[in-house]
């Protein structure tokens, strides 16, 4: 039996497992980010991002909560990238 043949499959396997988990919890994370970057409304509290006449602070965190679904989601691919690398070249 060739167990390299197996590895280099099962690390396919667990590296579509991560690529198709990060793509199911983007729309989960889009409304999250959604949420804290509008206004404040009910129970639900937000940055209020589109005011032009919030402080330097509060434009560096909107922009800090806009990128993070970018860094979450690219980081699980590149995380799922580095299984699927690693089981065919260190096998």
């Amino acid at each position: 039996m060739n167990n390299r043949g197996q590895v280099i499959f099962f690390g396919l396997m667990l590296g579509l497992v991560i690529i198709i988990t990060a793509l199911a919890l983007a729309p989960a994370l889009m409304n999250q980010t959604n949420a804290a970057r509008n206004a404040t409304d009910g129970d639900t509290y937000g940055m209020d991002c589109g005011n032009s006449s919030i402080d330097n602070f509060s434009k560096a965190a909107c922009v800090a909560t806009d990128l993070s679904l970018f860094y979450f989601i690219g980081g699980l691919i590149f995380i799922a990238g580095s299984v699927i690398t690693a089981k065919i070249i260190f096998s």
